[in-house]
């Protein structure tokens, strides 16, 4: 009996360190599978868009000869539309089903300055139904397309985008200026014209209104700059090796697609080019985002699903997301999820990706009025330099304005208050981020959250940062940090917790002789655990604030 007795304690010994080890593996249990993204398939035959009359001379307008081309391949059942050598002027180009668009490396598709090319059309701007002038490349409702080649395609950008004097020279601030256009009152903005100055003054223009027709908008036509590609609908994509640069607005804007993939792209635009983002992958499900290079005026590579009542009404979260082996060099985020993520967003992997002098690397962004469920976000092997901003930012007051201030530019401080939570209300949850370096930022890690919703359960393990400040945790519950190593120039204090409720600190490194390791303030804080972290290397190592209970706070070996 007793070696019988042994054996079951044995086993139920056993059984508790499974147990244990299923619980420490959280990040594990909760992974699904990669998505599977189907991809497109086409028929061999190839059209040059010369046999319909183009002409590559930089002058000519091809638009007609390029939609004819298009239009005709499809007709016939698909194959290739071939851009050969050349400069190709062109108004706004309409894709077709089973059509793969391939651009020769010494192509360049450049789409005109003369805004009477581009009609205006019901689009959506920024999450929601809205006017714009029609996107230099367009589709609706297609199936199995394709932009291919290693050629070259230009928005045309500059002549519709509005320009900040902070981020230019005094040379270009004046050369841009002597070129036309309109200078703001007060200095600090210019506009190509009277009509995107008036927009620019204009309270939600181009939303699409009741009983208004597109004539109802011409006064601020220029205003409503197109994105450069803007897909709707379709599903089978493929966009390779070409350079995507130079866009009025937003660069690539794929919305309610299924299976998309983005591979061996380089999108440009000027850094300082208002809007000027990467790609803005919206309500889309089952996507491939690899090996590409973003160097752009906003976010690089960004999640979206819709902005407050309209894309809650729409109710499609971005899903099923895989971003893998991509540069981004000047972006306001790396990789971003929102501000627009009404819908929600949900299953997205990221990883090894280098981020090099974007604003931020990591950067999640909502606001009080979206609503949406952003959950299960797996990222890891990320290694970001020169980062102006956070390294990894977690933000649920986010203002619509760049994420690093202009020199001598002021910002209010965040007013807190709680509010009553309803469908309006965001939510952060389950990400989990692992393997992550970065030299150089203004600050290591920065969660904020709502008081009537905190970002909840985050995950970081084995994160090495090297930055100026060193972490802030505010109105977060379940934070979670392991192997975590700051090497901060300010450390009064290293870490700053407010009001943050089960927040477990593992084996965190710090310099030697830090000034303060941890601020603990707020009412509501409780449940901070620190443990496998020598704190006697601080000169001091916690603070409590007022309000804050000794017991809100638990140090252990």
């Amino acid at each position: 009996m007793k070696h019988i007795s042994g054996r079951l304690c044995h086993i139920k010994v056993a059984l508790a360190c499974l147990v244990l080890t299923a619980a420490g593996s959280a990040m594990a249990q909760q992974k699904p599978g990669l998505p599977i993204i189907r991809q497109v398939k086409f028929k061999e035959d190839t059209t040059s868009i010369v046999a319909f009359g183009a002409k590559g001379d930089g002058i000519t307008l091809n638009t007609e000869s390029i939609n004819k081309t298009i239009s005709s391949v499809s007709e016939k059942g698909g194959g290739v539309v071939l851009i050969p050598s050349g400069l190709w002027l062109t108004g706004p180009i309409e894709l077709k089903s089973n059509v793969n668009l391939h651009l020769k490396r010494d192509a360049i598709l450049q789409f005109t300055a003369d805004f009477n090319q581009y009609k205006l059309v019901e689009g959506n701007w920024e999450g929601q139904p809205a006017w714009r002038n029609q996107s230099p490349i367009s589709g609706m409702n297609l199936e199995n397309i394709a932009i291919t080649g290693t050629g070259i395609i230009d928005g045309n950008g500059g002549a519709w985008r509005m320009v900040k004097k902070d981020k230019l020279t005094e040379t270009q601030w004046k050369n841009l200026v002597a070129s036309g256009g309109i200078v703001k009152a007060d200095g600090k903005m210019w506009y190509p014209s009277e009509k995107t100055l008036k927009g620019s003054n204009t309270k939600n223009a181009g939303v699409i209104e009741a009983g208004k027709t597109a004539a109802d908008y011409d006064d601020i036509k220029d205003f409503l700059r197109p994105n450069l590609l803007v897909l709707t609908g379709c599903k089978k994509i493929l966009l390779e090796g070409v350079t995507f640069q130079n866009s009025p607005a937003w660069n690539l804007h794929p919305l309610l697609c299924e299976d998309l993939t983005l591979r061996n792209l380089q999108v440009k635009n000027p850094w300082f080019a208002q809007n000027g983002d990467g790609v803005d992958v919206e309500s889309c499900k089952n996507v491939l985002i690899e090996g590409n290079t973003f160097d752009v005026g906003d976010d690089g590579i960004c999640i979206k699903s819709g902005r407050d009542e309209a894309g809650r009404k729409r109710g499609i979260p971005t899903e099923n997301v895989i971003v893998r082996n991509n540069v981004v060099y000047h972006a306001h985020g790396g990789f971003v999820i929102g501000s627009e993520m009404s819908g929600g967003a949900k299953n997205i992997w990221v990883y090894n990706c280098s981020f090099i002098g974007t604003d931020i690397g990591l950067r999640f962004k909502t606001t009080r009025g979206r609503g949406g469920v952003v959950e299960n976000i797996y990222i890891n092997n990320i290694n970001m330099i020169d980062i102006p901003g956070e390294a990894i930012l977690f933000d649920m007051y986010y203002a619509a304005v760049d994420p690093v201030p202009l020199a001598g530019e002021k910002r209010e401080a965040i007013k807190t208050v709680t509010v009553p939570v309803t469908e309006a209300t965001p939510q952060f949850r389950n990400f989990y981020i692992k393997d992550v370096v970065a030299s150089g930022a203004e600050k290591a890690i920065f969660f904020r959250g709502l008081p009537e919703m905190n970002i909840k359960d985050i995950y970081l393990e084995n994160v090495t940062i090297k930055a100026k400040k060193g972490i802030e945790i505010i109105e977060a519950t379940g934070i979670f940090l392991k192997n975590i190593n700051i090497i901060a120039e300010n450390t009064s204090p290293l870490v700053m917790i407010q009001n943050g409720s089960n927040i477990n600190i593992s084996s965190l490194k710090y310099p030697d002789n830090s000034k303060l390791l941890f601020d603990v303030s707020g009412e509501k804080t409780k449940g901070v655990k620190i443990v496998a972290t020598d704190v006697s290397k601080a000169k001091t190592a916690v603070v409590l604030g007022t309000g804050v209970a000794k017991k809100a706070l638990e140090i252990s070996k």
